[in-house]
């Protein structure tokens, strides 16, 4: 019999890859999403009709909508990959932030308690409850000290989902993600916004893009490698945390090198800072480190940092390509 998985947030670019690698695991996979408008489901439109995918309607907000949705699936595994992910709209929307990407967890931990206690649950956690770092790199071992209301309410579905491990004896795990993109990134995050706007600049031979901090460092991986380890983390015999990173950093002006260079053009001749991105409180710095992960899951990576960027610049070339045609 197949296994059967929930993918919250499955129309993001995590949880539309997740579901791939499960479909191709041959799982039954029930996607929940709150999104059902027009465009909202871009990332997921190639599976919407595979036999073993299923679409629900639900919020994590809304404890009834996973309580339902637990009970008639009864999964083997349970993904929650929903949250208010993006880092600059949790300071204007902090109250928003902290009821989804926080006590969301709480919402999906008691549904599979009361119905159905030996689901096993995967909590993506982040990088960023590293914030002000205290060593570098950071691993499972490093205190965290969040720089936004996102990385605090990060903070909390990390810390609950331990606790309802040791507590409950639940099968409940944390995957702390630095950063990881893909050509399925929002077009609000910075990495997609770099590789959309040199696509059509290359196009239209104009435009102009103005960025925040350009000195930042991030450890940035691909979605497709992160969300293999995701579900490795799902096949052991014991739950427990691990972090999941390249072992590498850059900055947004490495990003914008290879982004723009990529076709042929210079991004000081298009990019200028902009105050109205920089953020209340910068992270400087985060770099990960994995080797727990590689070690007892046996994950590996196949996208090094130029390959992640260029496989985004091609993408977003070619959509913008065929558009204009």
């Amino acid at each position: 019999m197949s296994k059967c998985a929930v993918i919250t947030g499955v129309n993001g670019q995590d949880g539309s890859y997740l579901a791939d690698i499960l479909l191709e695991k041959g799982y039954v996979v029930v996607g929940m999403s709150r999104r059902r408008a027009v465009g909202g489901l871009d990332n997921i439109q190639h599976i919407l009709d595979h036999p073993r995918f299923h679409l629900e309607k639900g919020d994590i907000t809304d404890s009834g909508s996973l309580i339902r949705i637990v009970d008639q699936y009864r999964p083997d595994e349970f993904y929650n990959l929903a949250a208010q992910s993006f880092v600059g709209l949790s300071w204007k929307e902090p109250y928003h932030t902290s009821m989804v990407t926080a006590l969301g967890v709480t919402n999906c931990l008691e549904a599979i308690r009361h119905v159905k206690p030996d689901t096993r649950f995967y909590q993506a956690s982040s990088s960023e409850m590293f914030g002000k770092v205290r060593e570098t790199p950071q691993n499972e071992n490093t205190p965290f000290h969040p720089r936004s209301p996102y990385g605090v309410a990060k903070v909390y579905g990390y810390w609950i989902t331990r606790n309802y491990r040791e507590s409950y004896g639940m099968f409940a795990t944390n995957g702390i993600l630095f950063n990881h993109e893909s050509p399925r990134r929002g077009m609000e995050f910075v990495t997609r916004k770099i590789t959309d706007a040199a696509a059509r600049i290359k196009l239209d031979g104009g435009g102009r893009l103005g960025l925040g901090n350009l000195d930042p460092r991030r450890d940035w991986g691909h979605a497709k490698d992160y969300m293999e380890a995701a579900r490795l983390m799902l096949q052991q015999d014991t739950p427990d945390d691990y972090v999941i990173a390249t072992g590498e950093t850059h900055s947004i002006r490495d990003l914008l090198d290879i982004a723009f260079g990529s076709l042929d053009l210079d991004w000081k001749d298009y990019v200028y800072e902009d105050e109205k991105f920089v953020r209340p409180a910068e992270v400087d710095l985060l770099l990960g480190d994995s080797t727990k992960a590689q070690d007892e899951l046996g994950w590996t990576m196949n996208y090094n940092f130029r390959g992640l960027v260029d496989d985004m610049v091609k993408s977003d070339y070619a959509r913008l390509t065929k558009a204009n045609t």
